[in-house]
């Protein structure tokens, strides 16, 4: 007695990107075993948190601490005006 498992996928909710082969092939070696789209989105995330902390090193390079007081106080400020009652 012979079974068989099947998956089907609804294509409908999939997409084709083209993309150059050597891209592929390194894409592909990094993903492993993981989906395309749980693969992406997680570099996507990566990429989005990477981008975010140089801003704000960056931020902080620039602002002097009495620039991150003013900051704060004035953050204060308006949530003590402007809080939900």
């Amino acid at each position: 007695m012979s079974l068989h498992n099947y998956m089907v996928i609804s294509l409908a909710k999939y997409a084709t990107i083209s993309v150059p082969v050597e891209v592929k092939k390194v894409l592909e070696k990094v993903k492993g075993g993981d989906e395309w789209g749980e693969f992406l989105l997680r570099l996507y995330s990566e990429v989005k948190r990477l981008k975010s902390e140089k801003a704000f090193k960056q931020l902080a390079n620039i602002l002097t601490d009495e620039d991150l007081k003013t900051i704060v106080e004035s953050t204060k400020e308006f949530r003590e005006r402007f809080a939900l009652r």
